[in-house]
């Protein structure tokens, strides 16, 4: 059994500990990205992930600020 398992997030390797989170990968990447309240996580799919999904060795992780502003309205309304 291995100490840490590999991630990728955003196109880079993570090394996380087992039973380790999406939440933790994207806080590993970039604590200042990770913190904000607007970010989104999805799958290698483009599926949502919820931070405290449990990730498997070789998880591929997106991300990124949402698009939409809080409280659901577009930015053009």
């Amino acid at each position: 059994m291995t100490d840490t398992i590999p991630v990728f997030v955003n196109g880079r390797r993570v090394m996380l500990p087992p039973g380790g989170t999406a939440s933790m990968a994207a806080r590993q990447d970039d604590p200042a990205l990770a913190s904000r309240a607007d970010v989104t996580i999805t799958d290698a799919r483009g599926l949502p992930v919820s931070p405290d999904a449990v990730l498997a060795s070789g998880a591929i992780l997106r991300v990124a600020v949402s698009a939409r502003r809080a409280g659901g309205a577009d930015a053009d309304t």
